[in-house]
């Protein structure tokens, strides 16, 4: 049968063959990781969701193409290129395309798609992706009458249907594994998602909810320092318990507690977005930057990352705008961040402070590169995009050197601030969410909540306060992101009708 001259329902089989035989390893290693393949109800399933997948792809591939031939080779090269990229995430970092994937990926800047960047991905682009497409563009496709195009549409569609209700019975697993299926199911894990994240996005992109208005309640001269952790996981942190020394700084100082805390998601978006609201909601309150500012509070956003709500200060400062008055080597990093720092809380003419720093440390693949030289503590380390590659002990390295800089960070905020002795001051360390290095094949984040591994949703939650006799809650209890929100309220001592006395950490 020759690719150059094949009827239309020919064709769009073949993809769908093609499709279903480049794309869809991931998909059925989780099927049969996931029933009981040798059994008589298992093998069902896996037959159905072959045909399924084979006739559902070979179906729309036919309806495009009858309406448009130009349009459906345009659409079919672009879903083999982009099916292409995807499974390469998929294969080397253990990522499932949903709906919050496809938020990291469309909210992403250069720099963090960049990091990515290497020759396996294009192997991967070149030879599922290019070649085929060069196949599918020279193809000449016989097409059918409209008769002909109804009969074969009707009784696809007819198939479809019977199939799946002839799986009635098991119909409870596949929607209790719907996201994985979902997520891992070429082309639909994209597009449709990427439908419904914008569909959500425009919900969200309404007003923000006002919060009713705030009292200051005192003239006492208070300043907190809010660092947002980029990829932090308690686990890797000697002041969780961990067997190497990643916190040599701050495991001496005083006045500091360490809190057990789990993310509201395992992605930037989402995480900060908990970190800033007093309660975790899908809807968009008015977050603790805009809340303070508009109630007579200075504040000050300093930024190497990206993914926050949106903020209504007059403050907004990025790497670009830091980088202009920063001095050393430092400022290639987070260190940027700090610059000025203590001279900036003393210029201001107002009693409350708050300074948000978003850092971008911990965040892969490219590890090593996150931390200047001198703070390449372990030894070796992986400096490869495609993290599979580098042995346990090499990404494990790299990455705990990014909390060893992101001590140095914390360190240094905390000495800055003991500098200024008519402040009241105060210093979190909350991460937006957790990171796999490797367990269970798994990579990074981004896992959804619901089944997502514990390294990706257990964080640090870190505190120094300059007033020694302050005293805080149990460090065994276990907070969610929201508690900041309303311990910042209170450390400012700032009066709400929101403010939530369960959900803050002083006593």
């Amino acid at each position: 049968m020759q690719i150059y001259n094949l009827k239309l329902t020919q064709f769009a089989l073949l993809m769908s063959f093609v499709n279903f035989l480049f794309f869809h390893f991931p998909f059925f290693k989780f099927v049969f990781q996931n029933v009981h393949h040798k059994s008589f109800n298992g093998i069902i399933i896996i037959i159905s969701l072959v045909v399924l997948m084979l006739v559902a792809n070979a179906f729309v591939f036919y309806l495009v193409f009858f309406l448009s031939r130009i349009v459906g080779k345009f659409l079919l090269v672009l879903v083999f290129i982009i099916n292409a990229v995807a499974v390469y995430f998929i294969n080397t970092y253990g990522v499932i395309i949903d709906g919050t994937m496809i938020g990291n990926v469309l909210n992403t800047n250069y720099d963090e798609a960049s990091s990515f960047f290497s020759l396996k991905l294009i192997l991967y682009i070149f030879f599922l992706g290019v070649v085929p497409a060069f196949y599918i563009i020279k193809a000449k496709i016989v097409n059918v009458t409209l008769k002909k195009f109804l009969i074969t549409s009707s009784l696809a569609l007819l198939f479809i249907i019977l199939v799946a209700f002839a799986n009635a019975s098991n119909w409870l697993w596949i929607d209790k594994n719907s996201k994985q299926l979902g997520g891992l199911a070429m082309p639909w894990s994209y597009s449709v998602n990427t439908a419904l994240f914008y569909i959500h996005k425009h919900q969200k992109n309404k007003k923000e909810i006002l919060l009713p208005d705030a009292t200051i309640k005192d003239n006492e001269k208070a300043v907190v320092v809010l660092v947002i952790g980029e990829s932090a996981r308690s686990q890797n942190f000697s002041l969780y318990g961990y067997k190497k020394n990643t916190n040599p700084l701050l495991s001496k100082t005083e006045n500091l507690s360490s809190f057990q805390a789990t993310s509201c998601a395992t992605y930037t978006t989402a995480g900060v977005k908990c970190i800033l609201e007093h309660k975790n909601t899908d809807e968009l309150y008015e977050i603790l930057p805009n809340y303070l500012y508009r109630n007579n509070v200075e504040v000050v956003w300093r930024t190497t990352n990206w993914g926050e709500p949106p903020v209504h200060i007059r403050k907004y400062q990025n790497r670009d705008t830091l980088v202009k008055d920063c001095k050393g080597d430092g400022c290639n990093y987070d260190e940027v961040l700090l610059t000025g720092l203590k001279e900036q809380i003393l210029a201001s003419k107002k009693n409350k402070i708050l300074i948000v720093l978003h850092t971008s440390t911990s965040h892969g693949p490219t590890y090593s590169k996150k931390y200047p030289p001198q703070f390449e503590t372990f030894k070796p380390v992986c400096n490869s995009v495609e993290l599979a590659n580098c042995s346990k002990a090499e990404l494990i390295n790299a990455y705990d050197n990014t909390i060893v800089y992101t001590d140095y960070i914390l360190h240094n905020v905390i000495e800055d601030l003991e500098q200024l002795k008519e402040y009241k001051s105060a210093m979190f360390f909350v991460s937006d969410h957790g990171e796999s290095l490797g367990e269970k094949n798994l990579y990074m984040h981004g896992v959804p909540i619901s089944f997502a591994p514990k390294e990706q949703y257990e964080i640090p939650f870190i505190v120094w306060t300059s007033n020694k006799n302050l005293k805080q809650r149990n460090p065994n209890d276990i907070l969610s992101q929201n508690y900041v929100f309303h311990s910042v309220l209170n450390f400012l001592n700032i009066q709400s009708p929101i403010y939530d006395e369960k959900m803050n950490i002083f006593k």
